[in-house]
């Protein structure tokens, strides 16, 4: 059975203008045009028209049926108000499209969007892609020649949205989307999955939205190079025309936080010679990056949310506002529901800024990932150095069983891997790291983390607990007690499997058993406290 053709279109006020004189079947009319395209045989048009515009709609739909007598038409009467206003407009189209009576098994349907205002063919176009018009777009030009008028009829062009009829469309954009994601990962070839879905998530994020974003993860994981990878990312699609900017709020205290983040008039402090517009105010039409957001205070938070909301804020000393637009990226390497649950963090701000939240695993939960990022550091040393270093097979082989075996912490994180990598490459004889360099280096990180060099925050077992435990529970727990369990949890979370995390804490003591079960010396171990690990993984 073949379909019917049906077109479905808006009158142009303009260009379907019917002229008295004799000679207006020479002129290109658009929505006439489209019935007379040699190859495009219109069984039904359907003109739509603003109900001003009825005795022009009634003399088009005469013409159609003189040129094209197979053509039925049948006119629709909309309610315009403003052809400008694009929320009217496109509330009008989509109710004529949720009530239009479409057969798609025996009609085929395209929507003309040569006529009517910009407006009207945006909101066609929208419609269309999203399939509440169920059809093809149809273009149709004049065809004018230098010397003389073209043919009236004109030409046309049918553009099919389904992108997956354009496999070279397809293919670009899926290009695009490897090389974004290539870009948020500094261009190294990643193994590890979850990661590669993270970034891939990362950049869906990025591109499609400039609500706040929440980086999480240990010290050293990466968060403020990725960051500024998604600032870039913006910036290269004109998604941000401001700059970034970024403050470490660790290193801010008191005033001058408040200072600092929302700016000062003079004389509003002892000091404050000049005014001072402020990080928020400079960061207007851009990106602003606050590093470590769980080290602000309560006063502090209160002034961001209001920020964030409402696109204004009080500089210190000033009576006041001040406006600004920018995008929020905020970094934290705490546990900030359970700063909420002990009163140090605003619940208010966390549910603002915890709408896309991104947790960056530390290196030992990607240990698949310390081959490419070997490569990845050494690039680096060769361009900051000036001069390349490389790593003869052996060495290489060694220094990765190394990073790879479960007893290496690299509590550093990717700061650990770059130090190391660096050191490594200093002392390169000959331009070519050696076994004794690899054997020295494993021995100084060794001996840098049984020193107990931990990062910011490490200590803070009570944080910890309190994420996974009631504070009536904690209570219950002796002091040396609670210190060990802050510590089992954090190797827990750091690792990718109960046995993992059993053969990092118990890598002395299963030697000495000839059946070692490490994962389940940790479930009885956990079970004490009332705990298991699929809790404490989903708490990460």
């Amino acid at each position: 059975m073949n379909k019917k053709l049906v077109v479905i279109g808006l009158l142009g006020t303009k260009l379907d203008h019917v002229s008295k004189r004799k000679d207006r079947w020479q002129q290109w009319r658009p929505t006439v045009a489209a019935c007379q395209q040699p190859d495009l045989l219109v069984d039904r048009l359907d003109l739509l028209f603003d109900r001003h515009n009825t005795s022009l709609a009634s003399r088009v739909a005469a013409d159609i049926e003189s040129v094209s007598p197979e053509t039925t038409v049948q006119l629709h009467s909309l309610v315009m108000n403003d052809p400008w206003d694009f929320e009217d407009v496109y509330a009008t189209l989509y109710s004529f499209a949720r009530d239009y009576p479409f057969d798609t098994e025996r009609e085929d349907y395209l929507i003309h969007i040569t006529t009517g205002s910009h407006v009207s063919q945006i909101c066609l176009f929208l419609l269309t892609e999203s399939r509440h018009l169920p059809g093809a777009l149809l273009q149709t030009s004049p065809s004018g020649r230098r010397n003389g008028p073209g043919d009236p009829a004109g030409m046309h062009r049918i553009i099919d949205l389904d992108l997956s009829r354009y496999d070279q469309l397809a293919k670009r954009f899926q290009q695009e989307h490897r090389e974004s994601q290539s870009f948020l990962k500094a261009g190294i070839e990643t193994r590890d999955e979850r990661f590669n879905a993270l970034i891939e998530r990362i950049e869906h994020v990025t591109t499609a939205t400039t609500a706040p974003i929440l980086l999480t993860g240990p010290t050293g994981a990466g968060k403020t190079q990725l960051a500024k990878r998604i600032f870039q990312l913006k910036r290269n699609r004109d998604l941000v025309a401001g700059e970034l900017v970024e403050v470490n709020c660790a290193t801010i205290r008191g005033d001058q936080a408040m200072s600092t983040l929302f700016g000062h008039k003079k004389g509003a402090f002892t000091g404050a010679a000049t005014d001072r517009p402020g990080l928020l105010k400079a960061a207007d039409g851009g990106v602003l990056f606050l590093d470590e957001i769980g080290e602000l205070g309560l006063d502090e938070q209160a002034m961001l949310l209001r920020a964030i909301e409402e696109k204004q804020f009080m500089p210190v000393g000033s009576d006041d506002s001040t406006s600004s637009d920018f995008q929020l990226i905020a970094g934290t390497n705490r546990d900030l529901t359970a700063d909420v649950a002990a009163g140090r963090f605003r619940e208010d701000l966390l549910a603002r800024i915890n709408l896309w939240t991104f947790h960056l695993p530390g290196l030992a939960e990607r240990r698949d990932d310390i081959d490419p990022n070997l490569d990845f550091e050494l690039a680096r040393f060769a361009e900051s150095a000036g001069r390349k270093v490389s790593m003869n097979k052996e060495s290489r082989a060694r220094f990765l069983a190394f990073a790879a075996d479960p007893a290496t912490t690299w509590r550093g994180n990717f700061r650990d891997l770059n130090a190391a990598v660096t050191r490594m490459a200093t002392l390169a004889i000959g331009g070519r790291i050696g076994i004794e360099q690899v054997d020295e280096e494993i021995a100084r990180l060794r001996d840098n983390w049984r020193a107990g060099r931990t990062e910011p925050g490490d200590n803070d077992h009570q944080t910890v607990l309190a994420s996974l435990l009631r504070p009536e529970q904690i209570d219950d727990i002796d002091h040396f007690d609670r210190v060990q369990l802050a510590e089992v949890i954090r190797v827990c979370r750091r690792s990718k499997s109960l046995s993992a995390a059993g053969r990092e804490l118990f890598q002395v003591s299963r030697l000495a058993k000839l059946r070692p079960n490490d994962a389940d010396r940790l479930r009885k171990y956990l079970s004490k406290f009332d705990l298991r690990w699929e809790h404490i993984q989903s708490n990460c």
